[in-house]
């Protein structure tokens, strides 16, 4: 045989096997665009996934799609007394998983590169902290996909679109559009169940003790508190002429939440955590300006469960939203159990009944009188 023919052709057929290959990976991948408009290129079926940033792990938990990831952030394998996130909750095999790096997206790449399997593709919310996603790419050569976390308020649209990128990738595009059209209906029962009542019919209400970045006193609140929203609820600490920046956070100066004095006050439970000498419940209990208010005298205030741990957790603001209404309006909420709802929900969006567990962790105090003497 002519040795030069058969090293010839030898290199010819592991060239055209080289290419043949070349042309299956490319054939494989797709290009999907994500929430920064950035036309990101990933693998044709994406089996194995990490979340980076504040919640987008719930996310893909809504998408029925936490089987494929592969690694946490340390924010999964902690193991606090207080814990108010349903997806979690539902899936306490997160705390077993590796660790690729720390919680609000401050990823390590080494670490990423370790895990074995590796992901095939990187979620990121709040792109802004932590590990900046496009060098978070180059260093891992594992595609970064930005999503924009959203709101169920002025930002439902963003949150919406993140749903449908993220089914895109996994293969739940069916599922993203059932998760839409499940907060959708809900948000319209709600208002509709209201929209009736005039103006002079909708008590004043106040929400304090809300957590950010942490938990906070009575005097944190939210300007734009969806569950006031959805039930049409007149929210004393909204100011319609402040930004959408100031509408999202506010420490309200407790002077003012006297001379509101509202008719219905509202105790987010994420309080708790500050102990039992600080903390929204104990001032409550024991500053004399509050105790001096409407609500607190006729015994209107109320427990709720947290809003904001790890990011907003649109599972419980929904709850909440059934339970307000059903304090404000009774009338129009007789058919809904609050405990009930907040069940059917979360097994709507995590797979499980919950709320019996976020309830103990907070001394079975949501949706009950809080126990001011």
């Amino acid at each position: 045989m002519n040795i030069y023919r058969f090293f010839s052709s030898t290199a010819l057929v592991g060239l055209l096997l080289y290419f043949s290959s070349l042309a299956e990976v490319i054939a494989s991948n797709r290009v999907i665009t994500d929430a920064a408009g950035r036309k990101v290129k990933i693998p044709a079926t994406v089996a194995r996934v990490i979340c980076s940033g504040a919640g987008a792990l719930r996310l893909l938990t809504y998408l029925e799609s936490q089987e494929k990831v592969v690694a946490v952030d340390d924010m999964e394998k902690q193991r606090p007394r207080f814990d108010a996130r349903p997806y979690a909750l539902a899936n306490p095999q997160f705390k077993d998983y590796p660790i690729f790096g720390e919680f609000r997206g401050h990823d390590h790449p080494e670490r990423i590169l370790t895990l074995d399997p590796l992901p095939q593709v990187i979620f990121k919310t709040y792109p802004a902290m932590g590990h900046d996603p496009i060098e978070l790419s180059k260093k891992t050569g594992i595609p970064v996909i930005i999503l924009n976390y959203g709101n169920l308020d002025r930002h439902r649209n963003a949150m919406f679109q993140s749903l449908r990128i993220m089914g895109e990738v996994m293969g739940k595009s069916e599922r993203a559009e059932s998760v839409i059209a499940f907060f959708d209906g809900l948000i319209a029962d709600l208002q509709n169940r209201t929209a009736d009542i005039p103006d002079h019919k909708r008590p004043g209400c106040f929400v304090g003790g809300i957590a950010y970045r942490g938990p906070h006193g009575f005097q944190s609140t939210e300007p734009i508190y969806p569950p006031f929203a959805f039930v049409n609820a007149r929210n004393l600490a909204h100011d319609p002429s402040t930004s959408d920046q100031a509408l999202q956070h506010s420490s309200i100066a407790k002077e003012k939440i006297v001379v509101w004095d509202p008719a219905y006050l509202f105790l987010d439970l994420s309080t708790l955590q500050m102990g039992g000498k600080a903390g929204g419940l104990f001032e409550l209990k024991t500053d004399p300006a509050y105790r001096h208010l409407t609500a607190v005298k006729s015994g209107r205030v109320y427990a709720v469960l947290p809003y904001n741990w790890y990011t907003q957790n649109f599972g419980s603001i929904l709850a909440n939203a059934y339970f307000i209404g059903k304090m404000l309006y009774p009338k129009k909420f007789t058919d809904i159990d609050p405990a009930a709802k907040a069940d059917e929900i979360y097994t709507f969006l995590v797979g499980k009944p919950v709320f019996a567990k976020i309830n103990a962790a907070f001394g079975r105090l949501a949706f009950q009188p809080v126990p001011l003497d």
